[in-house]
């Protein structure tokens, strides 16, 4: 069965925005929700904001989604994983990816060369220094070398492993997170019938690399989410927010799969031309309804009911595009009581939200 997580979004500035993260993070654990999730960008972290949380939950995971991996050497994220985790209870999840070979360089001053295989090797080393209080890591590699005997001992983390999820979209991150990972953190777009096709082969293939079980690595999808009392409103919201991914050939394969590849240069078209109202336009009914969730309110439960199989996990977020803070705080706002009535109408049965403390994995379901 698929569980349900909402992002913590912040209102406010100062420690205002933090103790508005931790509060709804306190309702959604509540009402139910499996998870809790941050993110980052140029001028946020996601690790100080996953600490605010820790620090007023009890039960529900936390994880980032995404932060970047390579913004911190592997020595940093293990102490900072180390320590969340320390502070959660055993609750974080890391949830990792790289952006675009141009982020990486110009954000970060890394090469963006071979992004999957630098993943697989901060993956391989993380988990190493995860176990630094059983010796000496040493590690020479493409991308990081690391030499680390300790000076003194080293307290032993709370969990034997930290769960390591991984962000990805085309083939070779898809085949990286199915050797490497514990859980792929899908994206925005991702579909259902992406999901069962082309992801699912690719963690296959990844898994089979490594002789494991393709059904260990849990799917996380990310659910866009447009509410408003005009479902008109709500539906241009979506298509906003779809059309601003739709001009990147990054999602050349889903639109192929879906047929949509026509449309999808009617709204790269548009985009060049910086002309809103048209990529609004080009976006189709059935995108919008594939891709995302667009309604009034109280129609947004049995929108949720209806998202088809194929997902472990479902983050459902505002749409990251075209939106005030104070939409988006609404939206999530909405989220939330949405999903207070959907898990009040579900069979008990068809309802999990309290998660396994072992590593991998934290969300199962049968697949279909």
């Amino acid at each position: 069965m698929t569980t349900f997580g909402v992002n913590a979004f912040g209102v406010g500035t100062g420690a205002a925005r933090f103790e508005s993260m931790a509060r709804l993070a306190a309702q959604a654990e509540e009402i139910g929700c499996a998870a809790v999730w941050t993110s980052e960008l140029y001028s946020r972290s996601a690790t100080i904001p996953m600490a605010a949380i820790a620090a007023g939950t009890s039960r529900i995971a936390i994880g980032s989604n995404i932060a970047y991996g390579v913004g911190r050497s592997p020595l940093i994220w293990a102490a900072e994983a180390r320590d969340l985790d320390e502070l959660s209870g055993g609750r974080i999840i890391l949830g990792l990816g790289n952006g675009t070979p141009k982020m990486m360089e110009a954000w970060h001053g890394v090469s963006g060369e071979a992004p999957a295989a630098r993943m697989a090797e901060l993956v391989t080393v993380l988990r190493a220094l995860w176990h630094l209080h059983e010796g000496p890591v040493h590690h020479d590699g493409r991308f990081y070398h690391v030499h680390l005997t300790p000076t003194s001992d080293v307290t032993e983390p709370v969990r034997p492993e930290i769960p390591i999820w991984i962000a990805g979209v085309n083939r070779l991150m898809l085949r990286t997170a199915g050797q490497h990972a514990d859980g792929l953190v899908g994206h925005p777009m991702y579909t259902a019938d992406y999901v069962r096709g082309p992801v699912a082969d690719e963690i296959a293939a990844g898994a089979a690399l490594a002789q494991r079980d393709p059904g260990d690595v849990t799917i996380m999808g990310i659910r866009m989410c447009a509410i408003d009392d005009d479902e008109e409103t709500a539906r241009r919201q979506a298509a906003y927010a779809i059309g601003q991914y739709a001009a990147s050939r990054v999602y050349d394969r889903l639109f192929a799969l879906h047929g949509w590849s026509a449309e999808q240069d009617r709204i790269r078209a548009a985009a060049r031309d910086r002309d809103d109202a048209a990529v609004i336009a080009a976006v189709t009914d059935d995108m919008i309804d594939t891709i995302a969730i667009a309604c009034r309110p109280g129609d947004f439960a049995d929108a949720v009911a209806r998202i088809p199989d194929g997902f472990d996990h479902l983050d459902l977020i505002a749409p990251p595009w075209g939106l005030t803070p104070e939409q988006t705080r609404a939206t999530n706002l909405h989220i939330l009581d949405g999903l207070r009535t959907h898990f009040a109408t579900a069979a008990p049965s068809l309802v999990e939200t309290e998660l396994p403390m072992a590593p991998s994995p934290w969300f199962r379901h049968v697949r279909r």
